[in-house]
């Protein structure tokens, strides 16, 4: 597979290297041989892409064996490769013209676990990884600060941090691929023949009339045209079908066809004709427009609005019940959703500091909620440089936002504020659980606090 990687990683499909790692990952004594050799056919074909990939992943996990040369098979011949020319090696990949965002994002993650492996290179890593804090690429730049940060602040939890990835289960990842493959293909539906000998998806065949408006059409494609409306369709219904506006504007058959009174209101319109409703078309004949409009004919509403062009609309002489425009219904989606807001929790608090959540859900999206924290400081001293961390299990999704401010006033007189948002992603089954970290300096000296929070409220 090296060998296949060597010669044609560019043509590989993701799904073969993805597999390989994971073979990697399982054959605990083929770790060392697997990184040396990787690391010897990189320098030779460095510019196929998923040999790169590989390569940098396995540098990154096992570096200290490349090193080391842990795990030395009897067949296999000694190289001597330092803790610099490991990260010559990533760098190289990460610097290379033609690497993706994909391969760079492997490369930045390779180079932070190598600071952990490699302490003496933490200055150089901390270096190139900051070479792409101002990269276009948002992902890269996002990666690179936070990397950086790592490496820099948070010395004490890092070789905690970056630890070698678990054991990569095979069976879970192929029953993954396989539903993420199902979930992407459409079920199939034969195409239905036309009888002009044209095939169409969806299964519904439309006649040969109006070929215009089937090849532009944006409304569904599901309602058959009949061929007597078809042959009664108005100018200003040709233009409704063409863009695709609305319902179709098709009167019943044996009905008067529909006047073109007003193309743009046709075009523009939010309401519907009777026609359009389902209703029956008056039987009385229709009189010219009148110069002030017949109470009760028109019902105009606040939200209208086009009501001002409502003037050149033609009103039925007798005073029938013409439907409200629906312009509300276009505007629905506009409108401001409640929130669930929750009771306001203590989290967190100890002789010199409180943290109150404020929790709040949005309505049809259980499993997500949006938690305000605050601050307070009990003392009399400031608190500076002040860290917010929290963790969650593996089944819950965190995304902390940036705090308001690094300085808890004293004395309560102020407070720090920082929102994050949870997803719980077997709501119902398993409660929201919570470790949060708290670190600042209080006259120069480093504090750490800690603690679990368990007291969400049901249904959080």
């Amino acid at each position: 597979m090296f060998k296949v990687l060597s010669l044609a990683g560019n043509h590989v499909k993701d799904d073969v290297w993805h597999a390989l790692i994971v073979v990697i990952s399982n054959a605990s004594e083929l770790q060392g041989y697997s990184v040396r050799s990787l690391y010897t056919a990189l320098q030779a074909y460095s510019e196929q892409g998923s040999l790169l990939r590989v390569a940098v992943w396995c540098i990154g996990e096992y570096g200290e064996m490349l090193v080391n040369n842990v795990g030395m098979l009897e067949a296999e011949g000694p190289i001597t490769v330092t803790e610099s020319d490991a990260v010559d090696a990533v760098e190289l990949g990460l610097n290379r013209y033609s690497a993706d965002v994909t391969t760079r994002s492997m490369c930045l993650v390779a180079l932070l676990k190598l600071s952990s492996r490699f302490p003496s290179m933490s200055e150089r890593i901390k270096q190139i990884v900051a070479q792409n804090k101002e990269n276009m690429v948002l992902e890269l730049q996002q990666r690179s600060i936070e990397f950086g940060s790592i490496i820099q602040r948070h010395q004490s939890i890092r070789s905690s941090l970056l630890e070698r990835m678990p054991v990569l289960d095979e069976a879970t990842y192929l029953v993954k691929r396989a539903s993420a493959t199902q979930a992407t293909i459409p079920a199939y539906k034969p195409a239905a023949v036309t009888p002009g000998g044209l095939k169409l998806p969806n299964g519904v065949a439309k006649p040969a009339a109006a070929p215009l408006v089937d090849l532009l059409d944006l409304s569904s494609d599901d309602a058959p045209v009949t061929s007597a409306a078809s042959a009664t369709t108005a100018p200003s219904d040709f233009l409704q079908d063409l863009l695709g506006i609305g319902g179709t504007n098709l009167s019943t058959a044996g009905a008067p066809s529909s006047a073109s009174t007003d193309i743009l209101m046709d075009l523009l319109s939010m309401g519907s004709s009777p026609s359009q409703n389902g209703l029956p078309a008056p039987a009385q004949e229709k009189k010219p427009v009148s110069a002030a409009p017949q109470v009760g004919s028109l019902v105009p509403e606040p939200m209208d609005l086009l009501g001002s062009l409502s003037s050149s609309a033609s009103i039925s002489g007798t005073k029938s019940t013409i439907a409200a425009p629906q312009a509300v219904d276009l505007l629905d989606g506009l409108s401001p959703r409640l929130e669930d807001t929750r009771p306001s929790i203590t989290a967190f608090q100890s002789a010199t500091l409180k943290i109150t959540f404020d929790i709040r859900k949005q309505p049809g999206k259980p499993q997500e909620a949006t938690i305000h924290a605050t601050f307070t400081n009990l003392t009399s001293s400031n608190y500076t440089d002040f860290i917010f961390q929290a963790a969650v299990p593996k089944f819950i999704q965190l995304r902390l936002d940036p705090a308001s401010g690094n300085i808890v006033p004293a004395n309560g007189k102020g407070s720090v504020t920082q929102g994050f948002s949870v997803t719980n992603n077997q709501h119902g089954q398993k409660p929201l659980a919570m470790r949060i970290r708290m670190s600042y300096k209080v006259n120069g000296e480093d504090r750490l606090e800690q603690g679990q929070v368990s007291n969400f409220p049901p249904g959080v």
